[in-house]
């Protein structure tokens, strides 16, 4: 038996800038229905931006649990965190805070509906 990870679903209060956030960040093609946003991109499962009109962002890492984070392994660290930030992404951590090491070198965002993400050397 085989199980393979086929996407990922995000709630959103406003689907509209969580689904660009994440397509300007990860590429590929972004396909709307009225309740949903579907991301496909290379290298990830599906991301499903879904409508969820009493979503809360978690208060994390200060306070309720984050519920659940993506982590991605990126190449040029510099490049990508330019990139998220321009995207809209928040920093929890500031950049001064990351160590060379890929186990402890992860940067820490938030997407615009605030869900929390990283971006960690490859390697």
């Amino acid at each position: 038996m085989n199980i393979t990870l086929s996407s990922v679903v995000i709630d959103a209060a406003e689907p509209e800038p969580e689904s660009a956030f994440w397509h300007r960040l990860l590429g590929g093609s972004l396909t709307r229905t009225p309740t949903n946003h579907f991301i496909q991109a290379p290298g990830v499962p599906v991301l499903v931006i879904q409508s969820a009109p009493e979503q809360t962002a978690p208060v994390w890492p200060d306070g309720n649990s984050q519920q659940m984070h993506l982590d991605f392994a990126v190449d040029d660290l510099a490049a990508a965190d330019r990139l998220a930030v321009e995207s809209g992404a928040g920093r929890l951590r500031p950049t001064d805070d990351v160590r060379p090491e890929p186990e402890e070198g992860s940067r820490i965002y938030t997407s615009p509906a605030g869900h929390p993400f990283c971006l960690r050397p490859a390697g």
